[in-house]
C-alpha cells in the first residue's frame, strides 16, 4: 500500500510516497481503509524534526486521525467493527496511508450525515478546544481572544466561546477576507497577526487561547486583563522566548496565569464523549467544519507547502 513518510526532516520537499505493507492489527486493534486523513499542524511541527528528542526518526509516517471502514480487527475486539464507517486517532504516526491501524478504544462510529473529511477537521480539534477553554475556566461573559483563529482548533475554539456566551471574541488573522469568514463563525472583533486594530476590541481578554506560540507570544501576555488565563496549545509559530514568563513576573499585581495544554493529559473516555457530542452537533448543523482542500495522499507535500505559507484555512484533508 502507499504511504507518505518523512525522508528527511525539514522542509515539506522531505516527504515522499513509499509503499510499505499492510498492516495487521494487532490485539486491541482495528484497521482501517482511509477514506479521510486528517492534515494537522503537529503534522508539521514532526516534519520539521522539532520533535525528535522525543523519538521521531526519519522514515517516520505521519498522521494521527483518520476515517474510513474498519477492514480487520485483532484478538479482543468485536467483530462487529468490520464494515462500520468510523474516525480513529492513530497515535502520532501511521496516518498518512491507505490503511492504518488504532487501538479500538480511540475509534468512534460516525453518526450518519458527517463526512469522513469533516470527521478528521472536527476530531482533533474540537477536543483541544473544548478542554483548553475549560482549563481556562471560561465563564458565560467573558471576553475570549483566539490566536491563530484561521487553523482548525482555532475555528472550532471560536464556536464553542460564543456558544459558551462569551461577551467577546476576538480572533488575529491575515487578511480582511479571513476576518469575515471567522466573523461569521462567530467572532466579534477582528485583530491582526501583532493582536493589534479591531475597532472597539476590549483593552484586555479573561481567556487567551493560542495556537501560535513562537517569539510574539509575550505580546499576547500582555493582552491579558487582570486575572485573565493564557492557555498554549500548540507551537506552529515555534517555542516562545525562554524568559517569556519575566512578562507575568513583571505584571505579578494583576495575578495573571498561564499554562500549557495538550488534549493527552485528558482521560480517553473523556476526550470519545466530547468527539462523539461534536461529531453530533456537527451533523445536525449545529457545529460547523471548514475543510481548506481534499487533496490525492501523493499531494502531501503541497499540503503541507500551504500550511507552511500560511495558506489553510480550516483543514487540508488527505484522500487515498
Amino acid at each position: 500500500m502507499k504511504a507518505v513518510v518523512i525522508r528527511t526532516f525539514g522542509d515539506p520537499d522531505g516527504l515522499e510516497v513509499v509503499d510499505v505493507p499492510v498492516p495487521v492489527p494487532g490485539p486491541g486493534q482495528v484497521r482501517i481503509a482511509t477514506e479521510a486523513i486528517g492534515v494537522g499542524g503537529v503534522d508539521a511541527v514532526i516534519r520539521r524534526g522539532m520533535l525528535a528528542a522525543y523519538g521521531f526518526r526519519e522514515g517516520h509516517v505521519l498522521g494521527s486521525e483518520v476515517a474510513g471502514r474498519v477492514t480487520a480487527v485483532g484478538g479482543g475486539v468485536d467483530a462487529s467493527w468490520i464494515g462500520r464507517r468510523v474516525w480513529a486517532f492513530t497515535g502520532l504516526s501511521g496516518g498518512y496511508a491507505e490503511q492504518a491501524v488504532a487501538w479500538a478504544e480511540d475509534v468512534l462510529p460516525l453518526p450518519d450525515g458527517l463526512s469522513g473529511a469533516d470527521a478528521v477537521t472536527l476530531g482533533g480539534s474540537g477536543v483541544v478546544a473544548h478542554f483548553a477553554l475549560d482549563r481556562a475556566r471560561f465563564t458565560s461573559g467573558e471576553t475570549v481572544l483566539v490566536r491563530g483563529a484561521a487553523g482548525s482548533i482555532g475555528i472550532t475554539a471560536v464556536q464553542l466561546a460564543a456558544r459558551g456566551g462569551a461577551s467577546a471574541v476576538a480572533v488575529t488573522t491575515s487578511s480582511v477576507e479571513r476576518g469575515a469568514r471567522l466573523r461569521d463563525l462567530g467572532a466579534t472583533h477582528v485583530l491582526d497577526r501583532c493582536g493589534e486594530g479591531g475597532l472597539d476590541a476590549p483593552a484586555g481578554f479573561d481567556v487567551v487561547i493560542d495556537v501560535v506560540a513562537g517569539p510574539q507570544l509575550p505580546l499576547f501576555l500582555d493582552k491579558l486583563a487582570s486575572n485573565g488565563r493564557y492557555v498554549a496549545v500548540g507551537v506552529v509559530g515555534g517555542q516562545p522566548p525562554a524568559d517569556f514568563g519575566m512578562r507575568l513576573m513583571d505584571a505579578f499585581r494583576r495575578s495573571l496565569s498561564f499554562a500549557a495544554f495538550s488534549s493527552d493529559t485528558v482521560p480517553g473516555p473523556g476526550r470519545q464523549a466530547v468527539r462523539s457530542s461534536h461529531f453530533a452537533a456537527a451533523a445536525h448543523g449545529d457545529l460547523r467544519t471548514v475543510v481548506h482542500a481534499v487533496l490525492p495522499l501523493d499531494q502531501a507535500v503541497w499540503a503541507h507547502q500551504e500550511m507552511d505559507a500560511g495558506k489553510v484555512f480550516g483543514r487540508i484533508v488527505l484522500a487515498p
